[in-house]
């Protein structure tokens, strides 16, 4: 029992750190910055990497070839190798719907050291290097945006004097399984790259959201985006930390009018998403995923376990700072949930939420182990280090 009060205690010396040390990641109120029009719109090419697309394509596509945006602006949408028709439907889609120019293109198979994404990121980006634009927004297949996003976009990156403006998408949460999962996976990853560090310059902390990002062409040539990450399967942070690194000025927030189309109906569907990458996330190292295991063990699950345990036992000590612990880590998911709509009783299940990521991380490991981690749409991707380098 005196271990469970020490391990209690140490959970919530963790959450009292977490809710006042870590950037305040908890606060959801973080939009676009202020910004004002410009007077000159400067010219803005989208750049699409799509593969096997067809199911989302018609919700995603033509609110990009409907932005409201008084500038030249272009669509390029880069069919990676997809089997089910997503660039001819591209066309179509074009055609019925009009609105910006749109052409499709393809890249073929990607060489080796490259991630399929990357590489059709990189034909599209020459693509649109012919049309000497001064923004290019990448932006994913699945990704629907209101009319005015792209104008808004480029109006924060011009006051603001953004290098790189990158919004986290609001993600689809209608099954049970997305309700449990989704808002969790966003308030992760804001607990790990907290966003208002990001804009910081003097801070280290860098990432983006990879469903909408504007950045600046003249500032992806500085950073040799994408050929500098073109290996890199969690591509959004290391573009971003590549821009940062590069001197380039970056933001990241949440969205208003940028959401994701994507379906997520099983937990399957979700647990891919997110073991997919999870080990890469660790950079493959097995004493990072212990310590991952670890930390969140004490600092989700013990919380509960403390409070119950304790209070079978008679243990007050374990039982009190197993509450304030999960009281605290309730807390600062509610604004979570209220940004994503959903009942705030589904704060008290995030030990449950933050106990099955941590089975997706461990299952990560293990497919990786076993030659089948950083597996997306028919591709696996090596470790980083273990593919050969280009000159």
């Amino acid at each position: 029992m005196n271990a469970l009060v020490w391990t209690a205690a140490g959970s919530l010396a963790a959450w009292l750190w977490l809710l006042l040390g870590q950037g305040f990641f908890w606060r959801t109120d973080l939009r676009l910055p202020p910004r004002r029009e410009p007077e000159d719109w400067p010219s803005v090419c989208v750049v699409v990497p799509a593969r096997d697309e067809a199911a989302v394509l018609p919700r995603s596509l033509p609110s990009l070839l409907a932005q409201d945006y008084p500038g030249r602006a272009e669509v390029f949408l880069v069919d990676d190798g997809s089997s089910d028709g997503t660039g001819e439907l591209a066309r179509e889609l074009a055609e019925r719907h009009g609105g910006l120019p749109l052409t499709v293109g393809s890249p073929g198979e990607p060489p080796v050291g490259w991630t399929g994404k990357l590489w059709a990121v990189r034909h599209g980006i020459g693509l649109a290097r012919a049309r000497a634009p001064e923004y290019l927004l990448l932006t994913d297949a699945d990704i629907a945006h209101a009319p005015d996003s792209l104008r808004e976009l480029v109006s924060a990156a011009r006051t603001g004097g953004f290098d790189l403006v990158s919004q986290m998408a609001r993600l689809r949460v209608e099954s049970v399984w997305e309700r449990l999962v989704v808002p969790a996976f966003v308030y992760f990853f804001a607990q790990l790259y907290p966003f208002r560090r990001i804009a910081v310059k003097a801070s280290r902390t860098a990432a983006a959201a990879g469903g909408c990002v504007l950045l600046r062409a003249d500032a992806a040539e500085q950073a040799r985006i994408p050929d500098a990450i073109r290996h890199a399967v969690i591509d959004d942070v290391a573009l971003a930390k590549a821009v940062k690194g590069s001197g380039g000025h970056i933001w990241l927030g949440l969205a208003e009018k940028v959401d994701s189309v994507r379906p997520y109906p099983r937990l399957h569907d979700l647990w891919r998403m997110v073991s997919r990458s999870a080990y890469a996330q660790l950079r493959h190292n097995p004493l990072l995923l212990v310590g991952t295991v670890v930390g969140l063990a004490v600092v989700y699950l013990v919380p509960p376990v403390a409070l119950f345990v304790g209070l079978a036992a008679g243990s007050a000590g374990a039982a009190t700072a197993g509450g304030l612990a999960w009281l605290l880590m309730t807390a600062t998911y509610l604004p979570m949930l209220r940004y994503y709509r959903q009942p705030l009783l589904l704060a008290l299940l995030l030990p449950v939420t933050a106990f099955l990521y941590l089975l997706m991380t461990v299952d990560s490991a293990v497919q990786h182990y076993r030659g089948r981690g950083a597996a997306w749409k028919g591709r696996t991707y090596t470790r980083p280090d273990t593919a050969p380098e280009q000159r």
